[in-house]
């Protein structure tokens, strides 16, 4: 897309108006959502292109109506002051290393000004050219000292490589030196393409690679190595704690959860990582998490626009945190990573 018909559709989003803070219906909240997803024009046409990929055409279905406005309209709705904006499956890697980098740089600088636009209400988690090293490397240079991005977004596998494979040691090492902030999201692996008839991906294969990207990154030594990340894992840590005595032994017996975790253990880093709400907002999810991790490690996600941001607020209500515990996840326990949005 050329740069005047940008020009044009950010200007369209602008003359719909901006929401301020002080306006918001039920602010007192002043939520923090980690887990919100955008597109740009440019990006929506590299997926038209796309369309033989299920999930290209069906993100391509969900952003044909995207804007900004739109976005601020549901946040409000449920008291949410500030959203981090990331791509969602597929991203940008579609086999073609030049189309991934520029794919990257466009979700990124439209983000960018759309986080300039809308004062205080975005934040910028910034696509990266996965799993292309080199341009990944850039794309970080790029994104924190030119568009101060507040940190940067993965998927959880690319091409049957998960993120603790050795060949990623660079972007992770460039990341811990930089004391990032790691935000992931699931896909269908290609490892599984689907497996079950009739069972959606989205279902079943984006909580198994989340808990498959957790393993990868302990086992393979990446979180004891990089201890400065502030990694955050979606959909409440998918599979995590289903398979959490297989994983993790021991440490999960009443005795080893009552303890302090050995440091570098596997237990410690599955507690010092983040886990987002969406999808997740409801009492058998929420209560089993807080028996693996702190509540302090709980941040809220909506999923957005995928997800519905009011009815992920309230499902939280009613999931069985204190309400010291719910104030945490709504907010407090983001701006830990997050201290700019305080």
């Amino acid at each position: 897309m050329n740069g005047m018909k940008r020009r044009e559709f950010l200007t369209g989003l602008a003359a719909l108006g901006v929401t301020t803070l002080a306006q918001t219906p039920g602010v007192a909240a002043r939520r923090i959502d980690v887990h919100q997803h955008f597109s740009s024009p440019a990006y929506l046409e590299l997926l038209a292109r796309k369309n033989s990929v299920p999930v290209a055409a069906q993100v391509a279905n969900t952003f044909r109506n995207y804007t900004p406005n739109r976005n601020i309209e549901e946040m409000d709705k449920a008291g949410v002051a500030t959203a981090m904006l990331s791509p969602t499956a597929p991203a940008v890697w579609f086999g073609d290393v030049n189309e991934a980098r520029a794919g990257a740089r466009d979700l990124n600088e439209f983000a960018a000004k759309t986080v300039g636009d809308y004062k205080g209400r975005f934040g910028l988690f910034a696509a990266l050219p996965m799993p292309d090293v080199e341009g990944c490397l850039k794309e970080i240079e790029y994104a924190y000292d030119t568009l101060k991005a507040d940190g940067v977004a993965f998927l959880t596998s690319y091409d049957n490589k998960w993120l603790g494979d050795k060949t990623f040691d660079p972007i992770f090492d460039e990341l811990n030196r930089r004391n990032a902030v790691v935000y992931t999201h699931p896909l269908e692996a290609a490892c599984c393409k689907n497996p079950i008839t009739g069972v959606s991906a989205q279902t079943l294969e984006y909580p198994t690679d989340t808990t498959r990207i957790i393993m990868s990154l302990i086992v393979s030594n990446t979180a004891t190595r990089c201890p400065n990340i502030k990694f955050i894992f979606s959909h409440a840590g998918g599979t995590l704690v289903s398979i959490a005595q297989r994983f993790l032994g021991n440490q999960v017996t009443a005795d080893g959860l009552s303890k302090t975790p050995d440091v570098n253990s596997r237990l410690y880093h599955v507690r010092r990582f983040y886990y987002d709400t969406a999808g997740s907002a409801n009492p058998v999810q929420i209560q089993s998490l807080k028996l693996l991790v702190p509540p302090s490690h709980i941040v809220f996600g909506s999923d957005f626009p995928f997800g519905n941001v009011g009815a992920t607020a309230n499902g939280m209500q009613t999931s069985g945190l204190t309400p010291t515990e719910l104030q945490g996840v709504y907010r407090d326990n983001a701006l830990k990573f997050l201290p700019k949005y305080a």
